[in-house]
């Protein structure tokens, strides 16, 4: 593929050639001919204007071919993704469905706040086949063509049974469901099961990653970097100067802005559910990213393989923080699961260096040299240990209560044998 500079100097000089085709022989730019939108969209992409009961609208699409890559991740890989690799992530809400019935979907819009005044200017929607990933984009030349562009866009997604974005939850659908309603058409998302892939990606890569963006995980994970990309808060202000001046030059770069959104997005499918259906073999390279998803099975209750990773992420190395909540989080879990070598070893270690839990660590080395001992001295002399880091209530009954068991204890080791 040619290089974006390559591709733009293209486009300007076809804009130039259209600008001499339309001006008056010998006239002043302020004289020219009032260009149609449509000519100069068909003049710069390949595709085509279309009619629905509605209107008109414009619509493009690009083929991504199973030989090609992404990054990392091969295009002919996507077609093999497992039925069932959504489920655990999605929560059983997915359990069984074919790749070639997930539509990935991504908005360019006229702002970021949302409401009944943000329009979805553009639509891209992406879905894999035996050709390889085709993305489909719909686009509306001017404010009077949304009602036909969100009819095609119903139409095109009465084929797919699963919506997977990226942030779409909280953005994308609930805008188009917005659009919808002006202009008094149903949705169609109310069929589909949607995946928001953003938070299975947080879960993985925020404690390692400064962002989550998708762009910042398309080069820390996929390998890839943009090459004049248009920035995305521009995005808006080339969209109202197109509808100003009817030049469709500053769009093509926002076209391809959104496929390659849609193309990462269906990339990282392929990357972050697997790792949620199988985490013991998971080949994660990070112990950070280990520790996110070590995290999940602790919210959905699969302690052994929790404890698992947990061990993992600490073998393979964590900046101190996530070290010191790690131990304690290995130590807590041995402990609910009767493992009192394990918990005592982990709370040890915890207790061994300054860090912010090491008070919860001399804690809970009182309670077991307590309860499960009976060793009221050593309880005491870590109940003391957790008092000369912080001074609770709780920490001080405990003290007052070992102090009385210890001299008890003491004193029936000292009486002679009768």
């Amino acid at each position: 593929m040619a290089g974006i500079q390559e591709q733009l100097a293209l486009l300007r000089a076809k804009v130039a050639h259209i600008d001499r085709k339309y001006m008056d022989s010998g006239a002043a730019s302020a004289t020219r001919k009032p260009l149609e939108s449509s000519c100069f969209v068909e003049e710069l992409l390949t595709g085509e204007v279309v009619e629905t009961p509605y209107g008109k609208h414009f619509e493009t699409e690009k083929l991504y071919e199973r030989h090609r890559r992404h990054g990392s991740v091969e295009i002919s890989d996507l077609i093999e993704l497992r039925h069932d690799l959504l489920d655990p992530l999605s929560g059983g809400a997915i359990p069984n469905c074919p790749p070639t019935r997930w539509a990935f979907l991504d908005t360019e819009t006229t702002g970021l706040a949302g409401g009944s005044g943000t329009y979805a200017f553009l639509i891209g929607v992406g879905s894999i086949d035996e050709e390889g990933f085709r993305v489909r984009q719909f686009f509306m030349r001017d404010y009077g063509e949304e009602a036909s562009q969100l009819q095609a866009l119903s139409e095109y997604l009465q084929r797919f049974d699963v919506l997977i974005t990226y942030n779409g939850k909280s953005y994308d659908q609930p805008l188009l469901e917005t659009r919808f309603r002006m202009v008094r058409a149903r949705h169609p998302f109310t069929r589909m099961e949607h995946l928001d892939l953003l938070f299975g990606a947080r879960r993985l890569w925020k404690l390692r990653l400064d962002s989550c963006r998708l762009v910042h995980l398309e080069s820390q994970v996929l390998g890839l970097d943009r090459d004049g990309d248009v920035p995305g808060e521009m995005i808006p202000y080339y969209y109202f100067e197109y509808l100003r001046t009817h030049r469709a030059f500053r769009m093509v770069p926002i076209f391809h802005h959104n496929v390659l959104d849609i193309v990462s997005l269906a990339c990282l499918t392929a990357i972050v559910p697997e790792a949620f259906r199988d985490p013991e073999r998971v080949t994660l390279r990070h112990g950070a990213d280990l520790l996110g998803l070590a995290r999940w099975l602790m919210q959905a209750r699969r302690i052994p393989q929790s404890l698992t990773l947990l061990r993992r992420a600490v073998d393979m190395g964590l900046r101190d923080d996530l070290l010191f909540r790690t131990l304690l989080d290995i130590g807590l879990l041995e402990k609910k699961s009767g493992n009192q070598l394990g918990s005592l070893t982990a709370f040890t270690d915890l207790a061994a260096s300054p860090n912010s839990h090491r008070a919860r660590a001399y804690e809970e080395l009182a309670k077991y040299y307590e309860h499960k001992e009976r060793n009221y001295s050593m309880a005491l002399e870590m109940t003391r240990g957790a008092l000369a880091i912080a001074v609770t209530p709780e920490i001080q009954r405990r003290e007052q209560r070992l102090q009385s068991l210890a001299m008890r204890q003491g004193r029936k080791r000292r009486l002679p044998h009768m």
